[in-house]
Order: C-alpha cells, then structure tokens, then sequence
C-alpha cells in the first residue's frame, strides 16, 4: 500500500478506520481528562505571576505601568508568564503542523531552513494579535473583555472568552479530524497555509483572554489611547506566548539533528496520528474547560472537579 490512498474528501495518510477511530477517542479522552485536572489558579498564579515578578523585579499586577517601554516590556513578559495558562496551552498543538510545514526543506537543506515553519506560524498570530490591538484600542471600554457587568453571576468578559476560545476549540478539532481523513482537509498538501492559519488562531487566544496580567495591559492600552501603542503591545504579549514552545520546537529539532522531522516525515499516518490527536485534544480542552467547567463555577450546571482545584 501507497503512503496516502485517495477518498472523497481528499488525498489522505493511509491510516486505517480503526486506527483512525482509536486515535480520536484518546484524544478526546485526554482532552476532557485535561479540563478536569486543570487548575487555574496553580498555572495562573503560582506559575505565571511568579514568573513575571521574577523577571520584571517586581510584583506585576500591583505595580502600575510605568511609560511607553515599560508596557512593551510588560507586554512581552506577561505574555511568557502566560504560555501555560488555560486560553494559550493549546498552542503546543502547533508543533507537529509546523514540523510538517519544514519536512520537505530539512530534506534538502538540513537545519538552515528551521526558522521557516516559526516565521509562518507567526506570520498569522501577528497578524491578528496587531489587528485587534488597534481596534480594540479604539473600541475601549464597548469590548466585553473590559466590562465589568455580569449577567446573572456570569461576568460579561467571561462570555466572550466562552464564545471565543469555544470557536477557536472546534476548529482544532475540526483541523485535527481534518489531519485524520475524517474531514475534508482544506490545507491538503498545503502544510505552510496549515501552520499560517493555526498562528491565527493563536493570535485570536487574545480576543478570549481573561489572564489578570493581560487585562492590565489592555487597559493600560485603552488609556493611553494610541492604537498603534495597542498593536504593538499586543504584539509582543502573542509573541511571549510562544516563545517557550518555539525554543521547545527548536531544541527538538537541533537536538535529533532534524532526526525528529525526517521520522514524522517517514510516515504520513504516524504525522497524521500525532497531529490529529494533539488537535483534538487540545480543542477538547478549549471548549469542555471554557464552556462546560467554566459555565459550572458560577453555578451554571455541573463538572467534576478535584480537591485542589475547587
């Protein structure tokens, strides 16, 4: 049998039903097993705000922002304090698809074209982390993201980020079954456009996000009221946020000497299988965490929890 066999939908990895089919039903389980375990306020909290005090020298969320640098600075900090937290974990997702985007050049060219893949991905978090910075300066206080109302016991900005990383979890899965042959796949043989799309979605984890520190920083964007000043900051925030698993990208990479792309790229099932299913596990978390857990800690229904995550 050929490496890919031609469906309906496209031209596909040759993986069977039924390995298809196991693949998806771990993922979905690791993904929902995920929003239970998940706590908020260790990742949030004890990992993010220590790490940005650490860094910055100074407790980030009491102190003011000082100056146009200072922001930028903050800007980019926080953003790396918050690459753990819940609306940014699902980036790790990009790994595989950005490996995939590099295969064809490490073949030819070695290591020399590694920076590839991580330029497309960030082409489209840019893309739209500089967009909604400039409109959302604009907007200022109209964004539910910055309201403090509350619908019954359900904060304003809490919704947005319910509808928004709820969205942005379905096309993971979407993308992930897609990857699988499940789907019609509307980047077949089109891996750039693949990691492209996914920076944007990345870049789109801004529009939902509730992260403290990030809050002070669109306030602090708002008030200042230069929407160039916006972009940039929010900018630099996308740009914290995968800073971590592009180092974790390139240290694979450099450390297998490209051995780890040539193996994904000696099997398309297994490329698929290890795509899709972090897709899909992650998009699970994305909408389970952000639209069943989340709704159930205002009182909105009901989800398991553990005893240290209450």
């Amino acid at each position: 049998m050929t490496a890919t066999e031609r469906t309906g939908l496209d031209t596909v990895p040759s993986t069977s039903p039924t390995r298809r089919g196991r693949v998806i039903l771990i993922a979905v389980g690791v993904g929902v097993l995920l929003s239970v375990l998940w706590s908020y306020e260790f990742v949030d909290h004890t990992i993010g705000d220590s790490m940005a005090n650490a860094i910055l020298g100074r407790d980030a969320k009491a102190t003011a922002i000082g100056g146009t640098v200072a922001a930028l600075v903050f800007a980019f900090v926080s953003g790396l304090a918050g690459t753990f937290t819940a609306c940014n974990i699902a980036m790790a997702a990009s790994i595989g698809p950005m490996s995939q985007a590099n295969a064809g050049a490490a073949a030819r060219a070695g290591l020399r074209s590694l920076v590839r893949p991580v330029g497309w991905l960030t082409l489209g978090m840019v893309a739209v982390s500089a967009s909604y910075g400039f409109i959302g300066v604009l907007l200022g206080e109209r964004l539910p993201q910055l309201s403090t109302a509350t619908v019954g016991t359900l904060p304003v900005r809490l919704i947005q980020s319910m509808i928004v990383f709820g969205v942005i979890g379905l096309a993971f899965v979407y993308l992930g079954l897609a990857s699988l042959g499940v789907v019609r796949d509307p980047f077949a043989h089109r891996p750039v456009a693949r990691v492209v799309v996914l920076g944007a979605l990345v870049g789109g984890f801004l529009i939902g996000r509730p992260y403290p520190l990030f809050n002070k920083l669109f306030h602090w964007a708002v008030e200042n009221g230069n929407p160039w000043y916006g972009a940039g900051a929010f900018v630099l925030q996308s740009l914290g946020n995968i800073a971590i698993v592009t180092v974790l990208f390139v240290l694979l990479v450099l450390v297998t000497r490209g051995g780890f792309i040539r193996f994904l790229a000696a099997s398309p099932a297994r490329t698929a299988a290890l795509t899709g299913g972090m897709l899909i596990a992650l998009g699970v978390f994305m909408v389970v965490y952000w639209n069943v857990r989340l709704p159930a800690m205002f009182d909105y229904g009901w989800f398991p929890t553990m005893p240290y995550n209450q």
